[in-house]
């Protein structure tokens, strides 16, 4: 196989086709056997012309601004003969770019005289220069895009199979929430209080029958907010509340509540809590 070297004017940058032992090598030894289809397997890596003529230039290290045309266009149909007489089909798509290149060449061969207003000519290479620019920025984000990690290459999805336990846990009802609702009720009771001065005896367990009164007449289940009345005044609210809290402590009535920031509930107490069950 005969060896394709760059050959561009003196001056540009040499690259050897191998270096032993650290020394460079401009030539292949003649001994040297390669395989028929070594040379097809070194083009088919090319995704194209323009791969192959961006390889060529930044492999001689050319301004792809200041293209050197006629080595640039031999060296291009070297590559192309050899394509052709190994594969007819590969090489048939680089024929385009070879005439392409040789018509640039023709026109830098001829003069350009300058225009009426003093401005030379457009360069022939301009429109193969835009061409190459273009290609190997999408080369390069291509690149990068494939250094991000993908599945199946840096990482693997893994599945699990979680069970839903059948007995549905409610949210218990923490401090916070409870106290929040509470200072609720004694706004709504603070905004709708009568100026009143009197003296009223308040009992905790007439209280605690109430709030048993009115779950009996609801069912035994009614929202935190329907036992206070805010026309019971905020001794009253109070009262009220330390009732209820009475309750529960003595396990009367429960405090729940259905999902997280949802309304609080008060029902009647139903036998073991679901917290009872787990302690035991």
């Amino acid at each position: 196989m005969e060896q394709l070297a760059v050959d561009f004017p003196k001056g540009l940058l040499f690259h050897p086709v191998a270096r032993i032992y650290g020394e460079p090598m401009e030539s292949l030894p003649q001994d040297l056997y390669i395989p028929p289809d070594a040379l097809a397997i070194m083009l088919d890596a090319f995704e194209g012309p323009l791969d192959l003529l961006l390889y060529l230039i930044r492999k001689a290290n050319i301004d792809i601004l200041d293209i050197p045309m006629a080595p640039l266009t031999r060296q291009y149909l070297r590559y192309v003969e050899d394509m052709q007489a190994r594969n007819l089909e590969l090489a048939a798509e680089y024929l385009v770019m070879a005439a392409m290149l040789i018509e640039i060449k023709s026109r830098m061969l001829l003069p350009r005289p300058g225009a009426a207003d003093g401005d030379e000519t457009g360069d022939p290479r301009a429109e193969l220069v835009r061409r190459l620019i273009e290609y190997e920025q999408m080369k390069l984000a291509g690149l990068r895009l494939n250094e991000l990690p993908q599945a199946e290459r840096e990482f693997f999805w893994v599945e699990t199979l979680v069970e839903k336990s059948l007995l549905v846990r409610q949210p218990e009802v923490s401090v916070e929430d409870l106290s929040a609702a509470w200072r609720a009720v004694v706004r709504q009771a603070v905004l709708k209080r009568n100026h009143k001065i009197s003296r009223e005896e308040l009992s905790v367990r007439e209280h605690m029958g109430i709030i048993l009164r009115i779950l009996q007449a609801h069912g035994g289940f009614v929202q935190f907010e329907t036992l206070f009345e805010p026309a019971m005044g905020v001794p009253g609210l109070v009262v009220h509340f330390l009732a209820m809290l009475e309750l529960a402590r003595e396990k009367l009535i429960e405090i729940t509540q259905t999902d997280a920031f949802l309304p609080i509930y008060v029902r009647v107490h139903q036998g073991e809590t679901q917290s009872d069950q787990e302690g035991a």
